[in-house]
């Protein structure tokens, strides 16, 4: 086969990655992607985060965003997870159920790596593999505002316990967030799958106080 191909978003700067890549012998070409931050295939694409990108898009709810739309417009989607265990900050729990959500809730792929000499590696030989099936990289989606409805459902989905199909039956039931918000344990487990300990769990994140102790 000839040459290896990347497109990689234009805004990545780990330059460890770049230049390994280079390295290799990957022909780079840069572009605003519309999802993610590499192009291996027709049909795949990798979002790429640190442990700490990783944490961070938990906490402000962009990552389930991001997810959705990777899944909506490739069909092997990766997220490649970039660090060692011992670098999260956050409670265990939570970021395995993240990272069973990708799976179970969005069909994505979660992938580990120790560090960027890593990530360059399994880049390199996804692409490799997609493209000795002549699968060359191409920019597929395009940037679209989000709907009202779209954003509902990705602001209950960011609340721990409710995933995507949760959260639909929730707004579907109560029609907006304000109701959701409002509403007491008794009225949430009106809803489909939401037990007494949901249910308490939902109304106790949606009504307490904020305090970062």
């Amino acid at each position: 086969m000839g040459e290896v191909k990347i497109i990689v978003d234009k805004r990545e700067r780990n330059l460890d990655i770049l230049e390994g890549l280079s390295g290799s012998g990957i022909l780079l070409s840069f572009a605003q992607l519309p999802v993610g931050d590499y192009i291996l295939s027709d049909r795949m694409c990798v979002e790429r985060k640190t442990v700490h990108d990783f944490e961070s898009s938990i906490i402000n709810a962009r990552l389930f965003d991001q997810i959705e739309r990777l899944n909506r417009t490739y069909r092997k989607p990766i997220l490649l997870l970039e660090g060692d265990d011992s670098e999260f900050a956050m409670n265990p729990n939570v970021v395995l159920g993240a990272i069973i959500s990708l799976y179970s809730d969005y069909n994505v792929q979660v992938i580990r790596s120790k560090d960027a000499a890593e990530t360059v590696s399994m880049l390199a030989r996804l692409a490799e593999r997609e493209q000795n099936e002549k699968r060359l990289p191409r920019m597929l989606g395009s940037k679209r505002a989000f709907s009202n409805a779209q954003w509902q459902l990705l602001i209950l989905s960011s609340i721990p316990g409710i995933g995507p199909a949760l959260a639909r039956a929730l707004i579907s039931h109560f029609r907006t967030i304000k109701n959701v918000v409002s509403a007491e344990p008794d009225a949430l487990m009106e809803v489909e799958k939401v037990g007494a300990k949901k249910a308490e769990k939902i109304y106790e994140i949606l009504n307490a106080e904020f305090s970062e102790d």
